[in-house]
């Protein structure tokens, strides 16, 4: 029998997100590109979008870091772009070896892969002869045009949970209380602080006491974000409102990652101000400090991702 996807919204974002490839990539498939150029092609399309009031386009990349924090900060925004709703992604290769095969008619979704290869270096022999001689060594030559499907496009065998959980902390707390402990960082419980949840003093984090499990995990998260984001320079350059709005949104990929039911408590618009260097500037710390989190509080056991054959977490 032959299953067709005939989601018209999601052909709509899959044709939008391989143009934006293309453009950055070329036609060919195997053309190095740049991915800086790529990655400011889709932070101009996402201030597109902020500009014309649709202030979830940015939510749904925040989502989409919470799946994919292990992939580079432009993959996920061309995930994001193109199939907001996906999982789990991955090449062919990878899900035909667990079981299950792509769906006809399903369309991939592009992302970029990094081409590496030996570079020829110039150099001088040193050798009696004293004549010039070429060295190869592996380097980067860019990046080239993949695809994968997400989980959804597929169908077969069964898979297994990722890790998944149902809106309970679990040990998740414990873990990251001790990740907060080995960063040489006090956690404090005062009532004092009310109606805060919580307090960042540098090298010292208060909560409010009586809180549920889930609300001291989000509150611990934003504070640590505030720890480990807004120190020095960065404390300085930035408005209360984008640091505030950074810790957030920190607390809501790893919530989500996790599998909180996360609510966005914040408008993620407030980190644009037609500023787009701002705009990519702090969505590129709220992945990296979100994925430092997550890679402390996640057991080995739970931090199974379905990677492609091509490695795109290196771009």
């Amino acid at each position: 029998m032959e299953l067709i996807s005939d989601n018209n919204s999601e052909s709509n974002s899959n044709r939008i997100g391989s143009a934006a490839v293309s453009a950055a990539s070329g036609s060919n498939n195997r053309k190095p590109t740049s991915a800086q150029q790529l990655l400011r092609e889709n932070v101009k399309f996402l201030i597109e979008q902020l500009e014309a009031g649709h202030s979830e386009t940015l939510t749904a990349y925040l989502n989409a870091m919470a799946r994919f924090h292990n992939y580079s900060f432009g993959n996920v925004l061309l995930i994001a772009r193109q199939k907001p709703d996906a999982t789990h992604v991955a090449g062919i290769r990878t899900w035909n070896s667990l079981g299950r095969f792509v769906k006809r008619g399903e369309k991939g979704i592009a992302i970029l892969a990094p081409v590496v290869g030996k570079a020829r270096k110039k150099q001088q022999q040193e050798q009696a002869t004293g004549q010039e001689g070429e060295a190869k060594e592996v380097a980067l030559l860019g990046f080239r045009r993949v695809f994968v499907w997400d989980q959804s496009s597929t169908e077969g065998a069964t898979l297994p949970e990722f890790g998944k959980t149902t809106g309970e902390v679990g040990g998740f707390l414990g873990r990251l209380r001790e990740f907060v402990a080995e960063q040489g960082i006090e956690l404090t419980y005062d009532a004092s602080i009310t109606p805060a949840l919580g307090i960042s003093y540098g090298g010292k984090i208060s909560l409010l006491p009586g809180q549920t499990k889930p609300e001291e995990f989000g509150a611990l998260v934003h504070e640590s974000a505030h720890e480990i984001l807004h120190k020095a320079e960065r404390r300085t350059a930035t408005t209360k409102t984008v640091r505030e709005t950074e810790a957030e949104a920190v607390a809501f990929v790893v919530s989500k990652a996790i599998g909180l039911n996360a609510v966005s408590s914040a408008d993620y618009i407030q980190l644009y101000h037609g500023n787009a260097e701002l705009l990519m500037e702090s969505l590129e710390l709220v992945q990296r400090t979100a994925g430092v989190i997550l890679g402390a509080i996640q057991p080995e056991t739970e931090v199974t991702e379905i990677e492609p054959e091509a490695a795109p977490s290196a771009a």
